[in-house]
């Protein structure tokens, strides 16, 4: 029962990590909310609403998302239209992203970063 009990402690672990890789590269969090928000969009659409990161590395990251499953890359026939969406995986963390949204208003919301004292003083 032991035994079993490591192999499942460290397949957790091991599932664990791989997504933090996944989800830890930058830009690969704001791909999966825009295409949580917005649905399927076109490499510029999401060019457009990630305005700091390079088409180098959004090409880059697209591909990874792909390679990971949580994004498809959909060509239609007789079009040249692409479009990038979300799998049913990458849906899936539709929860999880409002919940760091929900953490994020909480305990790291930029607005409400303190003005240090000497900036106040006139």
């Amino acid at each position: 029962m032991a035994k079993l009990a490591e192999h499942t402690e460290n397949l957790l672990c091991k599932n664990f990590t791989k997504t933090f890789e996944i989800l830890g590269r930058k830009w690969n969090g704001m791909i999966i909310e825009t295409l949580l928000v917005s649905g399927p969009k076109r490499f510029l659409e999401i060019s457009r609403a990630i305005p700091t990161c390079s088409d180098r590395v959004l090409v880059e990251r697209l591909k990874e998302l792909e390679a990971a499953h949580l994004v498809i890359r959909q060509t239609y026939e007789d079009s040249n239209l692409i479009e990038y969406k979300l799998t049913e995986a990458g849906e899936a963390m539709r929860p999880m992203m409002k919940a760091v949204h929900e953490w994020a208003d909480k305990f790291n919301n930029v607005a409400k970063l303190e003005v240090p004292d000497s900036m106040t003083e006139v």
